[in-house]
């Protein structure tokens, strides 16, 4: 199993200050629209299929895989994304919050595995060491925030 986890500050020193609700709104649209936060092309289609009082299903191809997740939001505090179809099983989630001194934070954790491989194989170790690494799911936090402040800058937020 792959068990990944990163924080990161929303406002950090010399950034636009963000607010909880600003941010929401980026992950409520990053949700439903992946294509809008990642890098261009790697996310070519996605979908909202199907929607219900308590969660939506969006069908998207992203880094050449076909996927669908189960979409659940809890407003003002996290998404989770659970892995229906695709290489992946299991759940990421992002997660706003207050840390101790009252600083709003950024969490992704994750627990998932390889469809189709064994687990804690030797594809699951790569994984593993590519969302611990600098390009894994913290820089995946930092351009979140940072298209959120793109997406305010030009009053599409």
């Amino acid at each position: 199993m792959i068990y990944s986890t990163a924080t990161v500050p929303l406002n950090p020193e010399g950034e636009t200050k963000l607010t909880r609700e600003q941010v929401w709104k980026g992950l409520e649209l990053k949700a439903r629209d992946a294509r809008l936060f990642l890098p261009p092309g790697l996310c070519t289609r996605c979908d909202v299929v199907e929607e219900s009082p308590t969660h939506f299903v969006r069908e998207a191809t992203i880094a050449g895989s076909d996927i669908k997740e189960i979409i659940t939001l809890e407003p003002q505090s996290k998404v989770t994304f659970f892995q229906a179809t695709g290489p992946r099983e299991g759940a990421i989630i992002n997660e706003l919050f207050e840390d101790e001194a009252g600083a709003l934070q950024l969490k992704f954790y994750c627990y998932l595995g390889l469809r189709g491989k064994e687990p804690d194989g030797p594809e699951e170790q790569a994984e593993q060491t590519l969302f611990d690494s600098d390009k894994g799911y913290k820089s995946a936090l930092v351009s979140t925030l940072k298209r959120t402040r793109e997406l305010l800058a030009e009053g599409r937020l």
